[in-house]
């Protein structure tokens, strides 16, 4: 009995250590919590006095902010066409808001989980909607004034990119990934080494190429537009990150999956588009939200090739004598880098819930 009470009772040098533990732990978490709360005060407060308290809000030309010790909004309204169309002709960006909208139409019956029809809007949007988004956008048809993409500017050349770089890249990622994973072996090296090569290159140097390098191997004749050449690298380059993180989701699948559906007598093609595939881009939609993201982000490498998207509009037209302030252009890069955060934030929010709709007991 007393060798079992032993055993049950600690001693009092261990309780005494338990309730130091137990004292500690009721202090230092909220210790540690108003401490982060300091710090976010002390890094946050300068930011925000500079851009809201002590900023500049009324105004139409430079004079409107005469130091930096605000920030100069003035610039971004008087500026905001520019920063949004680039140089597009304004009597003509009924065109852009068209195009832009129709796109999000379409889009939200393909961000709404288990909807009714979904592949038929997948493939609408896919395949259609980027045709009717160049006529749009570009013109020279149905009647439309042509508007060259040396017009294309500011956060609409920034939302093209993104949108169109990804409708292309994610079938050919799903594919490059397929073909790593095929049994025949000369797809299977094929795969690999096209994708092992553009992932090993810098993005920028991947742009270099296809704007500057490449039209040196072309004929003469042929003259490829700058904002395809990169639309094509950016596309490449992603359908290879692409493939990777569906390659491993692919590789991630435990076992049983591949067997249950040989046991239900399912051919590998049915198998794969019916079974695994869903399952596997489950699996690797953060990686792939990652992705975009960083796609996104990566569309301000643009101006060093002459293409002005929105961090490039911004450079450009805060070198306006008129706007030629530190304050306006700090404020310029504050506005973008506000635009940026709103679309990465808002990205991956939306996976975070398909993570969360999509998380079934038992899922692995």
């Amino acid at each position: 009995m007393s060798e079992s009470s032993s055993h049950t009772q600690p001693s009092p040098a261990a309780s005494a250590a338990q309730g130091v533990s137990a004292l500690l732990n009721h202090f230092w978490r909220p210790a540690l919590s108003i401490l982060g709360l300091i710090l976010i005060v002390l890094l946050v407060w300068p930011l925000l006095q500079w851009a809201v308290f002590d900023a500049y809000w009324a105004g139409s030309d430079g004079s409107a902010c005469p130091d930096k010790a605000g920030a100069c909004w003035p610039f971004i309204a008087e500026r905001f066409d520019q920063l949004m169309y680039g140089a597009y002709p304004e009597a003509q960006r009924w065109r852009v808001n068209l195009g832009l909208t129709i796109g999000l139409i379409m889009m939200v019956p393909i961000l709404i989980p288990r909807i009714a029809g979904k592949a038929i809007w997948v493939s609408l949007f896919i395949f259609v909607y980027p045709l009717l988004a160049i006529a749009l956008f570009s013109g020279g048809v149905l009647g439309l004034s042509p508007v060259g993409t040396s017009s294309w500017g500011g956060l609409f050349l920034t939302l093209v990119i993104g949108v169109f770089a990804f409708v292309f890249a994610l079938p050919s990622g799903i594919l490059l990934a397929l073909g790593r994973e095929s049994r025949t072996p000369v797809i299977r090296i094929l795969a690999g080494i096209w994708v092992e090569i553009w992932r090993s290159v810098p993005t920028l140097v991947v742009l270099f190429v296809a704007v500057i390098m490449l039209p040196l191997f072309l004929p003469r004749e042929y003259e490829v537009d700058k904002l395809l050449r990169a639309l094509i690298a950016l596309s490449i380059l992603m359908s290879c990150h692409i493939a990777e993180a569906v390659r491993g989701a692919l590789r991630a699948l435990p076992a049983g999956q591949f067997d249950a559906t040989r046991a239900l007598g399912l051919k590998r093609s049915s198998a794969y588009m019916h079974v695994i595939l869903p399952q596997a881009l489950n699996i690797s939609t953060p990686q792939i939200t990652n992705i975009i993201i960083g796609l996104f982000k990566e569309t301000s490498l643009l101006v060093i090739i002459g293409l002005f998207d929105l961090l490039g509009m911004v450079q450009a037209v805060s070198g306006d004598p008129e706007w030629h302030l530190s304050s306006a252009r700090a404020t310029g890069y504050l506005f973008v880098a506000l635009i940026y955060w709103a679309f990465c934030f808002g990205l991956s929010r939306y996976s975070a819930f398909l993570e969360k709709h999509n998380r079934t007991p038992g899922s692995y």
